[in-house]
């Protein structure tokens, strides 16, 4: 196939990520005056603890303030669907088995992978819709053809309807060439008034493009014809013009399905697109927002901000939540909330992850290198982004049935979204272990408070040597946290300010170095302490092995609590052998008794 390319120079507005960091003014005006006081001072007000501003501000207005003046992008949108070596062998299959059973269907790749290839961008996600027969039907087709030519005959996999997760009509899937392609009949969608589950039925070409949520995602390809089919008469120019637009009116389309409002900011967000007029204001609109906290699952609200939060421009996704004014219908707080929520805490906590964000770019990818691989790495970043995001609600609590304090940030991560029990943890466990490591950033920039430290770290029985207060304080927050402690404490480093230097008197590149300047410095001292992996450090002696060397028969807290001992041992003693760790548990028990004969015998 002769493919041709057309440039087109698109307008477009770069991503937030990459603009320098703004002052916070605009937010600050839209405070109320106790945390206008607070944030010019860069310190909470007395009454919010949890609403600690970062030194580091960043901008807060809506999405167009910020890009004004900025450096525009050209875009390239190509004129035709390129189409790979690979592809053309699935596509000729296809219609070879069209051809050869007479089946008169017109074969379409539908949505996102029309919308990628136009963009010059590779997709594995190829969905073909069908005007005349069923997903199913055409699979067997399919492997009908391949017994006749001699070739293995591959399972089919029958999605059925399940509209909770958005599917609406049957699809089949099968292996061709290696790729997995999904086939479902071309439809048309009427939803009741109050279901976002629709009645489905085999449409036309024209009447399933209408459906879709955006016009960008409604392109066809046809296979057939080898050209691009733009039945809502505006994809193509939207794509052109990067425009987030429904193929029909906004808000009933948002109406009949909220959870498109997500879908639209999601691709907004990774193609740094412009939402529409029309579609912002449907979005903001209060039944619309109604509907999405009634009738879209929490589990498909997770999985849309999810998605976002691993992609490319999380931050632009956030931004625009919040400007709709969704915050608090995606991110549901519970009720009987410990300190009450304020109404701006939208603002506050974008602002944060925009800072994290900003700081993150700045220092490097070696923040998420606790991570084995490529996958983990992302997940740590997934996971240092949502405990930015809800750094200004860490310390808010609520009352579970149980009448049990439960950090807000569990609710929102396990109930509002839905995501996993193990997130939430990590999440709540990041915040506390970054609390902890602004204690140790002081200490090893300064020394400060060093005596106050050791004497929380001393006990009757052990004593840490001045100069490894640092190794042993740094090694037991390691311990809780494990490979998640450059997150903490990048976390930490975010929301920490410069205890000798007024954030006042700085520029915002001067702020964000500081930052990533002390991130790095205290990371550097961490690893060459040789603390890196330190959770990974197993006991000299076990429970047992201590009853013995402290002649107890039985355990108890006591045995606990020489555990505890013998780990800070360990810190301190990293060559420590099993012989000198038995050595000073029996003199420091020996100690202990003559100095209560003494006392007793005074």
């Amino acid at each position: 196939m002769q493919n041709r390319r057309m440039s087109l120079r698109l307008l477009l507005l770069p991503p937030r990520s990459g603009i320098l960091l703004h002052l916070l003014s605009p937010l600050r005006r839209r405070l109320p005056a106790p945390l206008r006081t607070a944030a010019a001072v860069g310190v909470p007000p007395r009454t919010s603890s949890f609403l600690a501003l970062p030194t580091i501000r960043a901008f807060t207005g809506p999405p167009g303030m910020a890009l004004a003046g900025a450096p525009q992008r050209c875009v390239e949108v190509r004129e035709s669907v390129e189409l790979t070596e690979e592809e053309e062998r699935i596509f000729r299959r296809l219609l070879d088995v069209v051809a050869h059973f007479g089946l008169g269907t017109q074969l379409r790749v539908a949505g996102g992978w029309v919308r990628d290839k136009l963009l010059g961008k590779d997709s594995a996600d190829i969905d073909i819709a069908l005007d005349n027969m069923t997903g199913q039907n055409f699979c067997e087709k399919v492997n009908e053809y391949s017994e006749l030519m001699g070739e293995e005959q591959k399972g089919i996999g029958v999605i059925q309807c399940n509209p909770d997760q958005s599917k609406h009509l049957e699809t089949a899937r099968m292996l061709i060439y290696d790729i997995w392609i999904d086939f479902v009949n071309l439809r048309s969608e009427k939803y009741a008034e109050n279901s976002r589950i629709p009645t489905v039925e085999i449409g036309t070409a024209k009447e399933d493009a209408l459906r879709r949520d955006l016009t960008i995602n409604s392109l066809f390809f046809n296979i057939n014809t080898k050209s691009v089919e733009d039945l809502t008469g505006r994809g193509l120019e939207d794509l052109k013009k990067g425009l987030i637009v429904t193929p029909l009116p906004a808000k009933s389309t948002f109406l009949d399905d909220p959870l498109r409002v997500l879908r639209a900011i999601r691709f907004a967000a990774r193609f740094s697109f412009t939402l529409a007029e029309e579609l912002k204001e449907a979005a903001s609109d209060e039944k619309v927002k109604s509907e999405l906290g009634t009738k879209i699952s929490r589990e498909r609200v997770g999985h849309e901000v999810d998605l976002m939060m691993s992609d490319k421009h999380p931050v632009n996704a956030m931004c625009y939540i919040r400007d709709l004014g969704l915050f608090y219908v995606v991110f549901a707080f519970p009720e009987k909330l410990d300190p009450p929520v304020l109404d701006k805490h939208d603002w506050l906590c974008v602002s944060h992850i925009e800072v994290a964000w900003n700081l993150a770019r700045s220092i490097g990818r070696s923040v998420f290198s606790g991570g084995s691989d490529s996958k983990s790495q992302d997940e740590q970043q997934r996971l240092c982004l949502y405990s930015a995001l809800f750094t200004p609600v860490r310390n808010m609590v609520y009352m579970d049935k149980k009448s049990k304090k439960v950090p807000v940030v569990s609710y929102i991560i396990r109930n509002s979204l839905k995501l996993k029990a193990s997130d939430a943890d990590t999440i709540v466990n990041i915040h506390v272990a970054s609390e902890k490591f602004a204690e140790l950033i002081v200490l090893f920039e300064s020394n400060e408070n060093l005596e106050i430290v050791k004497e929380k770290l001393d006990d009757e029985y052990l004593e840490i040597p001045t100069d490894l207060v640092k190794r042993v304080l740094a090694g037991l927050i390691l311990r809780e946290i494990k490979d998640f402690w450059r997150v903490a404490l990048f976390i930490s480093t975010l929301i920490h300010p410069e205890v000798d230097k007024p954030s006042g008197s700085l520029s915002q590149q001067d702020e964000l170095h500081l930052r990533k300047e002390k991130y790095i410095s205290v990371e550097r001292s961490i690893t060459e302490l040789g603390l890196d992996s330190v959770w990974k450090m197993k006991p000299l002696l076990d429970g047992k092995a201590i009853m013995g060397t402290m002649q107890v028969k039985s355990g108890g807290p006591l045995i606990g609590k020489w555990q505890q001992r013998l780990v800070k041992w360990q810190l301190a003693h990293p060559e420590g052998t099993v012989e000198e760790c038995m050595e000073w548990m029996k003199q420091s028990q020996q100690s202990k008794r003559q100095k209560v004969e003494c006392g007793s015998g005074s």
